[in-house]
């Protein structure tokens, strides 16, 4: 089963949809254009329950098929909000507000998962319920959690749950795919070191913050170098230092820290953590400073369950041809975890071809990728409930 031949007649209807998304882009929570829009499509393609304000601001939008007779119910999740970003694309469709874009893809998502659900909608061959999910604030915001604590997923009685992102590098219309971890879990952390500050010219009179800081930086380091099982994926990074001094002669009196920790398994997540505040404050205490951390837990590692990663990868086969089931996982991290932590499913790699990196100002959705994302979405309610 190729591309399906609807989405090729709907090319240029669901390319403006994403281009108009993408002209207006919105972030984390704040979607409210964006949702209005998504629901008002979708009542228009006659789904039969479009619900608002869902986890704050996201659209559930409910399409049954010719029966229900073995009362199967999948999800189809897309992301809706942009990034902080200024967009130097220089096309014409750019975004129209200052310091916004659509620098992942979300538009393009949101736009698949609308074409998707237009076609379902008219077709209804499948037998059980499809419930499409447009999620706010993946960039941080923790919207696929706020979803689920909503009832996103018991208030359908979705059994399944499945997601989709694009990604440059692979070739437009390629698929990529693994089971188990398949993003990380990403936590954040702030480390606040205090000393005694004072005149540069007499660091014996000083507890140097600026110095112990870049102890605890180096030292952070050892964790996945000395500390983890080398076949186990971490990454420490300190991403910025500011002190209580912009002068060129002054010793600040404390510098505050703040960095990411990324893993792809929850044990080591747990001593990560532990690890961390045993370095900081031990590094801090033997340079006669105090330091306290700030440890916050984020989102979770996403993890495919295999069963379902196998019939997704034989969809996204059927659709294009071309799938890579063992691609390498990714350090990065996604949100749609909240929703696979409930409910077996599996997320997916749609190429985007060679591109700019997502979250890069240059960035931009391939429409070319839409007939082969929108067909996935909809084989994936045709093959995994079967009419008759």
């Amino acid at each position: 089963m190729p591309v399906k031949n609807r989405f090729a007649e709907l090319l240029p209807e669901i390319t403006a949809w994403r281009r108009d998304f993408h002209a207006h882009p919105e972030l984390l929570f704040d979607v409210h254009r964006t949702a209005a829009k998504v629901a008002e499509l979708c009542r228009a393609f006659g789904c039969d329950e479009v619900v608002e304000g869902i986890g704050r601001t996201g659209v559930v939008a409910v399409i049954r098929g010719r029966s229900d007779s073995k009362g199967r119910v999948i999800g189809l999740r897309a992301d809706m909000d942009a990034l902080p970003i200024t967009e130097q694309t220089g096309v014409p469709y750019a975004s129209t507000v200052p310091g916004r874009m659509h620098a992942c893809g979300h538009d393009g998502h949101t736009a698949m998962l609308l074409g998707a659900a237009k076609y379902l909608a008219e077709t209804r061959n499948f037998d059980g319920t499809v419930v499409c999910i447009f999620q706010p604030a993946e960039e941080g915001g923790g919207g696929g959690r706020e979803m689920v604590r909503d009832g996103v997923l018991t208030r359908w009685n979705v059994q399944e749950v499945y997601g989709m992102h694009n990604m440059p590098g692979i070739p437009v219309g390629h698929f990529a795919i693994r089971p188990g971890a398949m993003m990380a879990a990403a936590d954040q952390f702030e480390i606040v070191v205090t000393g005694k500050g004072g005149h540069a010219a007499k660091p014996h009179d000083c507890i140097d913050t600026t110095v112990v800081s870049a102890h605890i930086i180096l030292a952070l380091q050892t964790i996945a170098s000395r500390n983890v099982d080398p076949l186990k994926q971490v990454v420490v990074s300190v991403c910025t230092v500011e002190t209580d001094s912009t002068a060129h002669n002054v010793i600040p009196q404390v510098v505050r820290m703040k960095g990411t920790v990324r893993t792809m398994d929850p044990q080591v997540q747990d001593f990560v953590e532990t690890r961390l505040g045993q370095i900081v404050e031990g590094t801090a205490l033997a340079l006669g400073a105090r330091a306290e951390v700030h440890y916050q837990r984020g989102y979770p590692v996403t993890v495919n369950t295999p069963e379902n990663t196998d019939f997704a990868a034989e969809v996204a086969r059927r659709v294009s041809g071309h799938v890579d089931t063992d691609t390498a996982p990714l350090m990065g991290a996604e949100d749609f975890s909240f929703m696979l932590n409930e409910r077996p499913g599996a997320y997916i790699f749609l190429g985007n071809g060679d591109t700019a990196m997502v979250h890069h100002p240059a960035y931009n959705f391939d429409d070319a990728a839409i007939p082969f994302g929108a067909s996935w979405y909809a084989e994936m309610a045709e093959s995994r409930m079967p009419a008759g």
